[in-house]
């Protein structure tokens, strides 16, 4: 029907009934709140309106913000087969059905009877349709920044009624910012510490659904640094007997570890060193250098050099000789002693001695 066409006949019907009680609007719907999806009806019942026009209108739409009629009567004006009309004579209730109810029918809907030209009787509801929380796509993933510089973490939701945001650590650690939850879409750490590297994260929750939920991954990169460790180490231990030396690294990236020995960077194909990496995780590594059987050339400084992007580090251990064998740095046992290390003074001294 035209909309041309509907007013004309609404003005005759209104001419008709002239001179009649006034009619009244006894009851609607109050205010509704649903899920997508769902079906929901919307009652008017009136007093006195047989012979009245009676409209359902949505209200306040659009660019333009006019209303949108939907109903005239007992007869459907929209084109929208998710509406449906029911009209009860026994009580004068005009219900308005619509189904498979999506975001953009939020709004308010009004029941109107027609009393004249600029006169009409008006009630209406207010439709609110409930969207669980979704993360935005633009949220943060993961962040990336130098130790001791600033990071802001960002989570945004939609969702109906508007999502609450969040923060939170794996593990309930407590947060940069202090305490175990941050409410808020940004989280901003003013001076980034190796410790607060980690998994974060956003909650985003309006009670309606489950709450969403992102994880968040906050990388410090920073300069290496060696765990428990004092700066220089003496370690003696007797001729022939292998020695051990090991660093503990933290580092992000991960570090690099090299060996050098009085000035000379040892090589992993040095058959009188074995050089090996430790398991390590989180930016934590060891590395290993065990000298095979100790001999005149193997005393001096050794360096454990650790370095990535941000810098170096070194461990420094000193390697000398003493009488009794050393079970701090080396295994005991006899068989592990090699004669043709000795030097050559003391292997003639034992050769002596057992002949």
């Amino acid at each position: 029907m035209e909309l041309p066409c509907f007013l004309l006949l609404l003005l005759v019907q209104i001419w008709v009934t002239s001179g009649q009680r006034t009619p009244t609007i006894s009851y609607v719907s109050p205010n509704k709140s649903t899920t997508r999806s769902s079906t929901i009806d919307m009652d008017c019942s009136v007093l006195y309106g047989t012979e009245y026009p009676v409209l359902w209108m949505k209200i306040g739409v659009g660019a333009d913000n006019k209303p949108i009629p939907l109903s005239s009567g007992s007869s459907l004006i929209i084109r929208d087969n998710r509406f449906a009309l029911r009209y009860d004579t026994a009580s004068a209730t005009y219900t308005l059905q619509l189904k498979d109810v999506q975001r953009s029918d939020e709004g308010r809907y009004e029941c109107q009877i027609i009393v004249g030209i600029n006169n009409k009787v008006t009630e209406d509801l207010y439709l609110r349709v409930l969207e669980p929380p979704v993360i935005n796509d633009n949220s943060t993933r993961s962040v990336i920044v130098n130790q001791y510089d600033s990071a802001t973490l960002e989570c945004t939701a939609k969702g109906s009624p508007e999502p609450r945001i969040e923060w939170r650590r794996e593990n309930n650690a407590v947060l940069p910012t202090g305490g175990i939850i941050y409410k808020g879409t940004k989280l901003k750490i003013h001076s980034v510490k190796k410790d607060d590297r980690g998994t974060y994260f956003c909650v985003a929750d309006n009670g309606v659904g489950q709450a969403a939920k992102r994880h968040v991954a906050l990388d410090v990169e920073f300069a290496p640094s060696f765990v428990d460790q004092k700066e220089r180490q003496v370690v003696k231990q007797a001729w022939s007997y292998e020695v051990g030396l090991g660093c503990a690294v933290e580092a992000f990236p991960p570090a690099t570890v090299t060996w050098i020995h009085n000035g000379i960077q040892k090589s992993r194909t040095d058959e009188e060193y074995e050089i090996y990496k430790g398991p390590g995780s989180d930016g934590h590594i060891t590395s290993n250098l065990r000298i095979k059987a100790l001999r005149d050339e193997n005393l001096g400084t050794y360096i454990c050099r650790a370095g990535n992007k941000l810098g170096q580090a070194d461990l420094e251990f000193v390697v000398e000789t003493q009488w009794d064998c050393n079970s701090e740095f080396g295994s005991c046992d006899y068989n592990t002693a090699s004669l043709s290390s000795l030097p050559p003074l003391l292997l003639l001294l034992i050769l002596l001695i057992l002949s």
